[in-house]
């Protein structure tokens, strides 16, 4: 808390006196859409498009919103140190002939315009589809006028403070003000203040978040940081522009996914230091909180995230004395302040006295809202978040189109859990200027820096690709493969070589695989082995970054199940492709043909005409053999097969969307990539197989069938599943792993999950994470199977068990996990005996090396 916290908090006194307590307006569902991401060079206002368009199945049309910080001057009409110093105010008019009247009383009367312009918009908001007619802006950049602004610190004893502080407060009051007088008032709505910081700005309209850019013609705007928000608000005017996200503070922007269970309670909070909502929203209500923690109050950003999401239980006292020392304060004072029930923020943060400016995503302790991170660091360093994982590869996508310093993947993914003590379960991307360029770098919520994995990404296309060191006689191996026993011998050849190589090295053998095709199309699944093996497996690229060889990989395997003839095509081949063109013509098999390529590209995320109802339609046909990709969200891929479904096998490439495999009854299906949420739901029987990590709510309710998963699963897995199903686990689960299982004795054909504990370094060799498992519920309220977890220095404490206890493992229990085990090493390659029960060099005894968790409360 700095000098002065008392002195602001009693000067909004007079700003709030006489005001009515207004009640909370009834509640909407939320399930928003949200993204972000921060550069440390400028990027086009089109970059958000995909992103959101993607997202359109979280929202609704009826609200949508975008910020953007660190501007470049030129392209708003001013210089580098007006940008840098003035407040860019933006006046929102939802009656243009209120224009004059605002600026006179609400702007010239106490601040000085450096610059004004209107926000020039398309002809006609109905060209792009809009219902409503998005509000006129003007546009200032201001300053306080110099004897309004020693009154104001005179009155309330400010003289003393920081100048800027004391300006900062001013600038927040006068928005007040005209937000007052001209919006939250009884009575017409004539204008509103959509933003006021510095080098910050936010547009906002009743549509889709990609249509405030086409409108306002931001398309070519420049910022280090853009955020975008699908949906209209959870509490609120919920069909207004003025109710959008983002939600301004003073130096920050803010959207959120998610609704508040102490909305009114925290609003109360907020008016005791005077602090009044007008646009009465839970995310409005956010960025107050925000704003008053970290400006008014003076906390650093850790402790404003402390206060937003309590770290509790077992994570606290994990914490070194010292911060629990002031974590214990912080609670103290604003416990009864923090949000309350799913949410998750992503706020974009403007700072520019010290030329720094900050992208960060703070995730709810209870988890219960989907967040993915990601970083690329290369020619360019590039930080993102967002409701999903397949938003963050769109946007990728479409920059590594636009500029080459980008690439398609990123280099780390990962999902953050609320109130960790290991990283707080918040991530801040800072962009900071430094000597005329700038420079990005990421860290948790403690400020661990967060970096990628070492190595080169650049390679010349136009380069031939050089076969490596014995090249040769890995070339016979691929021209003379069979089968899956070849392709994984050949993957043992690579993995012995690869450290060595370059990329023409790894094009060239790209090259030789493909070739297997171009000499004989009978081989096309071949080389779809051997090309999704390399896709799948972590192997040690040496001075490789991997991204960059998984790219290589991909674009390959786009460009294979690409080539597959037509399905409205008279050729002969035992596959046939369909994507949204020729969609129509999807029939029957004939002839010996036996495997179905779906295009999913152009295909929309759900709905009768989406990816997935297609591939039902062509199993009824009689199609039993899937390979789906070019994926970007698509959902629900794998559902609505029925209980018949047994021989259907699904290869899922690209970044699959939510629900995929929910209620699956009898097929198989494996995703070559990183899953997101709702997975294999309700799943009744058959194989899923993840060659990555899981999002939220897997195995929801699932009630049988063999799971298999390569890396981590998010939140809340298995959670209410019953009957048999049978999971393997090789990461961990962030939290809530096995919540109310009911799955009946394992001995006896009842349910299980086996979670081994387990990552990959950067040269591909498994390690033993820090914990087997980080959270505090595992097994609770379970009633039934139990979880086998690897543990052998006994991490897993008693405390963490919230419904379950520790029992002996027996022979019988090994015997039991032992064939899923194996099935798993046939998989991922994960070695039962070299990985998995040799520990510290030394091979062990299963039941040193597995623990045995069941229910304290059988059923």
């Amino acid at each position: 808390m700095h000098t002065y916290t008392e002195q602001f908090l009693k000067s909004k006194k007079d700003l709030v006196a006489g005001l009515p307590l207004q009640p909370a307006d009834p509640v909407e569902e939320g399930g928003c859409g949200v993204v972000g991401f921060a550069c440390n060079v400028p990027l086009p206002g089109r970059s958000i498009f995909e992103a959101s368009i993607q997202m359109h199945n979280r929202g609704n049309g009826k609200g949508g919103g975008i910020a953007a910080v660190r501007l470049v001057p030129e392209q708003l009409g001013v210089d580098a140190e007006t940008l840098e110093n003035d407040y860019l105010l933006q006046v929102a008019l939802l009656d243009p002939k209120a224009e004059q009247e605002i600026e006179a009383s609400s702007v010239l009367a106490d601040l000085k315009v450096d610059h004004r312009e209107k926000v020039e918009t398309v002809s006609d908001y109905r060209d792009l589809g809009l219902e409503v007619r998005p509000p006129d802006i003007v546009r200032y950049f201001v300053r306080a006028r110099e004897d309004k602004l020693k009154a104001f610190a005179a009155k309330h004893d400010l003289t003393q403070a920081p100048s800027r502080m004391v300006e900062d407060e001013f600038i927040y009051q006068n928005s007040f003000k005209l937000n007052q007088k001209y919006y939250a008032a009884l009575g017409d709505k004539q204008g509103f203040v959509m933003s006021h910081a510095r080098n910050l700005m936010i547009f906002k309209i009743v549509g889709y978040a990609e249509n405030v850019v086409r409108y306002y013609g931001l398309e070519d705007l420049q910022a280090h940081i853009w955020i975008a928000h699908q949906r209209y608000p959870t509490k609120g005017r919920v069909w207004h522009p003025a109710g959008a996200h983002p939600f301004i503070g003073m130096n920050e922007a803010l959207v959120h996914n998610g609704d508040f269970a102490n909305y009114f309670s925290i609003s109360e909070y907020l008016r005791q230091h005077d602090v009044r909502p007008q646009f009465l929203t839970d995310t409005e209500v956010s960025v107050l909180l925000f704003d008053m923690l970290g400006r008014t109050y003076g906390y650093p950003t850790e402790y404003v995230i402390e206060a937003l999401a309590p770290t509790t239980e077992l994570d606290f006292e994990c914490l070194p004395e010292e911060k629990k020392k002031v974590y214990r304060a912080i609670q103290a004072m604003h416990m009864h302040g923090s949000p309350d029930g799913p949410w998750f923020f992503i706020i974009a943060a403007s700072d520019p006295d010290r030329d720094q400016y900050r992208l960060v995503g703070i995730t709810d302790t209870a988890m219960l809202r989907p967040q993915v991170f990601a970083l690329q660091e290369g020619d360019v360093t590039i930080g993102l978040v967002g409701s999903e994982k397949q938003a963050i590869d769109a946007t990728l996508q479409v920059l590594a189109k636009e500029d080459k310093r980008f690439r398609p993947v990123a280099d780390n993914y990962w999902n953050a859990r609320g109130g960790s003590h290991t990283d707080g379960g918040a991530f801040t991307f800072t962009v900071e200027g430094s000597n005329g360029t700038c420079k990005l770098s990421c860290a948790d919520k403690f400020g661990t820096p967060i970096a990628s994995a070492p190595g080169h990404w650049t390679f010349d296309p136009d380069v031939e690709p050089q076969a490596p060191a014995g090249g040769e006689e890995l070339a016979v191996e691929i021209a003379d493969a069979k089968d899956r026993a070849d392709c994984e011998k050949i993957l043992g050849q690579v993995t012995e070589r690869i450290a060595s190589w370059d990329f023409d090295n790894i094009r060239w053998l790209i090259g030789e695989i493909e070739e297997l095709v171009t000499q004989d199309r009978s081989r096309f699944e071949l080389a779809m082995e051997l090309l999704s093996l390399l896709n799948d497996r972590r192997i040690d690229c040496g001075s490789m970054k991997r991204s960059v060889v998984v790219q290589l990989i991909r674009e390959s395997m786009g460009s294979l199940l690409k080539s597959v003839p037509a399905i409205d095509t008279n050729s002969q081949s035992r596959l046939r492709h369909i994507d949204w063109d020729t969609r129509e013509a999807l029939r029957a098999p004939v002839d010996g043909e036996s495997i179905l390529v779906i295009d999913s590209f152009d295909f929309p995320m759900e709905g009768d005409d989406c990816s997935a109802r297609l591939l039902v339609h062509a199993f009824k046909l009689g199609w039993k053999r899937f390979m789906v990709y070019g994926m970007k969200g698509q959902r629900f891929i794998g559902c609505g097969l029925g209980p018949k479904s047994d021989g259907v096998h699904i290869d899922v490439f690209g970044s699959s969307g939510d629900y995929l495999a929910s209620g699956m009854d009898g097929l198989e299906i494996h995703i070559h990539d990183n899953a997101q949420d709702q997975l294999g739901q309700i799943m009744k029987n058959g194989k899923l197989v993840i060659h990555g990590d899981a999002g939220q709510a897997f195995l929801y309710g699932a009630k049988g069938g063999e799971v298999y998963v390569l890396g981590n699963v998010a939140g809340r897995p298995l959670i209410n599943a019953v009957g048999s199903v049978r999971a393997v686990i090789n990461g961990t689960a962030l939290d809530f792993l096995a919540e109310s299982f009911m799955a009946g004795d394992p001995l006896n054909g009842g349910g299980f999950c086996i979670l081994n504990g387990i990552k990959f370094d950067h040269s591909g060799r498994v390690v033993d994470l820090d914990t087997p498992y980080p959270g505090t519920n595992l097994f609770s309220l379970a009633s039934g199977g139990c979880i086998y977890v690897r543990d052998p220095h006994e991490k897993l404490l008693d405390e963490q068990l919230n419904g379950g206890k520790f029992a002996e493992l027996s022979q019988a229990d090994w015997e039991l996990i032992h064939p899923y085990l194996e099935e798993n090493e046939k998989l991922f390659g994960i070695s039962i005996r070299e990985d998995l029960l040799t520990v510290g060099g030394r091979h062990g005894n299963p039941t040193d090396i597995y623990r045995k968790v069941v229910p304290v409360r059988k059923i």
